[in-house]
C-alpha cells in the first residue's frame, strides 16, 4: 500500500532527516537514496525496514545537515589530494608532456574535498535509527488509514460474491429438474413414450445429477469466505494468505463452471469470478 513518513533526529554535529515512501508491489523491495559514505550501513538499514514492512516498494531518502550549515565543515583529504597530484606527475612522465591537475579535477575526484562531514560513522548509525523508526511509524500510520478504507471495500465486494454463490446454490437443484423435463420432451418428440419412472430414464437422470453435483464445492467456498473474513479482522501479516484463498476460491468456481450445464448457473459463475478478480487486485496491495 502507498504511504509517506518523515523522521528527524539531531546530534551535536549533524541533523538527520529521513523520508520513507511506499508504492504497491507484490514483494518487499527497499531502495535507499543517501550519501555514498553511508553505504556500509545499508544492509542493516534494509533489514530494519523489512522487519517492519513486508510488501511494497519502499524508498528511503536520508539527508545529513550541519546544524549551522555555514560551509565551515569543508575539509581537504590531504592524502587523496597528494595522490591525485602524484598521479598527474606520473602521467606526465609516461606521455612525455607536462600535465597539471586543475581545480575541477580536485572537485571531481572522489572525497578529495569533503563537505560538512565532521562526524563519525558510529555517530551517524546511532542517530539514524530513531529518525528511520519515526519515518517508518508515520509511513505505517498512513498505510493503516488506507488499509481501513480497503477493508470496507473488500467487505463490500465479498458480500456481493457471497450473494452470487447463494444464487448458485439455490439454482443448482433446478438444473437436474430441467434436465429431466428436457429428456422426457426429447423422448416424446422422438415418438418414444417412456414412463418417467422407467429405470433407464432414472439412470440417465441420476448420472446427470452426479455430474452436476456441486455440494462439496459450495461447502469449501463457504469455508473460504469465513476464513477470508477472519483474515480481514487480523492485525497481522495476511496479504499472502488472502492471496492463496483467492486462488482456492477461483479453483472452486472453475469446477462449478465446468459442471454447470445451465446458462443461468454459468452466468452466475462468470459474475462471481468478476467480483473475485476485484478482490485479487486489492489483495496484492495488502501487507
Amino acid at each position: 500500500m502507498t504511504g509517506f513518513g518523515r523522521g528527524t533526529h539531531a546530534t551535536e554535529h549533524v541533523v538527520i532527516r529521513v523520508e520513507a515512501s511506499s508504492v504497491n508491489r507484490k514483494q518487499g523491495e527497499v531502495q535507499f537514496f543517501m550519501p555514498r559514505d553511508l553505504a556500509e550501513l545499508e544492509p542493516g538499514l534494509r533489514k530494519r525496514v523489512l522487519s517492519r514492512i513486508t510488501r511494497g516498494r519502499i524508498n528511503i531518502n536520508i539527508n545529513l545537515e550541519h546544524p549551522s550549515d555555514t560551509g565551515d565543515g569543508i575539509r581537504v583529504d590531504r592524502e587523496k589530494a597528494l595522490a591525485l597530484q602524484a598521479a598527474f606527475e606520473e602521467l606526465s612522465g609516461l606521455l612525455n608532456q607536462e600535465l597539471s591537475p586543475r581545480a575541477t579535477d580536485y572537485l571531481r575526484a572522489p572525497d578529495v574535498l569533503v563537505f560538512g562531514e565532521d562526524y563519525q560513522i558510529e555517530e551517524i548509525q546511532t542517530a539514524l535509527q530513531p529518525a528511520l523508526d519515526e519515518a517508518l511509524d508515520n509511513l505505517a500510520s498512513m498505510r493503516a488509514e488506507e488499509g481501513a478504507d480497503l477493508k470496507i471495500e473488500l467487505d463490500r465486494i465479498l458480500t456481493i460474491l457471497e450473494s452470487l454463490v447463494r444464487e448458485i446454490e439455490e439454482h443448482s437443484p433446478s438444473v437436474v429438474v430441467g434436465h429431466r423435463e428436457n429428456l422426457l420432451r426429447r423422448l416424446r418428440d422422438a415418438g418414444l413414450e417412456l414412463d418417467p419412472g422407467d429405470e433407464r430414464v432414472l439412470k440417465e437422470i441420476a448420472l446427470f445429477a452426479d455430474r452436476c453435483e456441486i455440494t462439496e464445492e459450495l461447502t469449501r467456498l463457504r469455508s473460504h469466505f469465513r476464513k477470508f473474513r477472519d483474515y480481514m479482522q487480523d492485525s497481522g501479516v495476511v496479504g499472502r494468505p488472502m492471496d492463496f484463498l483467492c486462488q482456492e476460491i477461483n479453483r472452486e468456481l472453475n469446477t462449478i463452471g465446468s459442471k454447470a450445464n445451465d446458462a443461468t448457473l454459468a452466468q452466475a459463475v462468470v459474475n462471481a469470478k468478476t467480483e473475485l478478480e476485484k478482490i485479487r487486485e486489492q489483495v496484492q496491495n495488502i501487507e
